[in-house]
């Protein structure tokens, strides 16, 4: 930070365990700092058992806002006072606003997905998706996307944990939105084949292919891409999975969760100061090659 810290600094933060790998305070620090505003982000390790003393610690210190990464997504809505129609869907969160003791909880994690999107030149309103996972950023990216408009979601995920509370947001969406979701079990590859055919976009949320674990794909069978498919993967490290480098040899465009990180801050950054994140400089600065 270039700017002095005063009297009236106002506080961000991130709240998660573990966070001290987090690019959050850079990237908001150095947002204020362009833009002139009094607030300083730091980052607090917190485990979920410890998240209601954190937050009325917070509240006491009159923070601003905060963000929410792992494991404290879902906690944090139970001791919200509002939620966002997306963070009410998921049961999740990942940013808290404020407003004198208020809390309302966000989730910009699809935001930032959909803004990615359309960054990269594609338009997927009106149609259809596929989608791979159920874990937290693939249901924030489910539930954005039909609220946004987009026709139709094919949902595929293993029968585990996850997957009754997949089929539970599917039901609200359905009821709720003008989106068609279906939900699937990743195992039945004439169903995902299908899908994948009839769809703009693919999308990996799970973590297959992160590092260290770059040799795997979530998608084996190579013959599902297509050159008008967009293939997007959640993960950024490594920058281009295996996913990735199969989809772009078979023609197609694609795209690495690096500008959805960069996206889905930018949002909780306006939400707090009313202020658009100097997008460029951030990228240029911490998102470049």
């Amino acid at each position: 930070m270039t700017q002095s810290i005063t009297g009236h600094t106002g506080l961000l933060c991130l709240l998660g365990s573990p966070v001290a790998h987090s690019i959050s305070p850079a990237m908001h620090n150095e947002a204020c700092d362009a833009l002139g505003l009094d607030y300083a982000y730091l980052a607090f390790d917190v485990p979920e058992v410890d998240m209601p003393k954190a937050v009325e610690a917070l509240k006491l210190f009159k923070a601003r806002g905060w963000n929410i990464t792992m494991p404290g997504k879902n906690i944090m809505c139970t001791l919200a006072d509002n939620l966002s129609p997306a963070s009410e869907i998921t049961g999740a969160c990942n940013t808290i606003v404020n407003e004198d003791g208020v809390l309302t909880a966000y989730t910009t994690d699809g935001i930032g997905f959909m803004k990615a999107v359309e960054e990269c030149g594609v338009n997927i309103i009106g149609k259809n998706m596929t989608l791979l996972g159920a874990g937290g950023a693939a249901t924030a990216i489910l539930v954005q996307a039909a609220l946004d408009g987009v026709k139709e979601i094919d949902v595929f995920n293993i029968r585990d944990d996850f997957f009754g509370r997949l089929e539970e947001i599917a039901e609200k969406l359905n009821e709720r939105t003008n989106c068609t979701v279906r939900v699937h079990d990743y195992f039945d590859p004439e169903v995902l084949r299908k899908a994948i055919a009839n769809s703009a976009i693919l999308v990996n949320g799970t973590s297959v292919g992160m590092a260290p674990n770059t040799d795997r794909s979530i998608i084996q069978d190579t013959s599902l891409f297509r050159p008008d498919l967009f293939v997007f993967d959640v993960i950024y490290n490594p920058k281009e999975t295996k996913l990735l480098k199969d989809a772009k040899a078979a023609g197609c465009k694609t795209s690495n969760g690096m500008y959805m990180l960069l996206y889905q801050g930018a949002a909780s950054f306006k939400l707090w100061t009313g202020h658009d994140m100097p997008v460029d400089l951030i990228k240029e600065k911490y998102f470049s090659a």
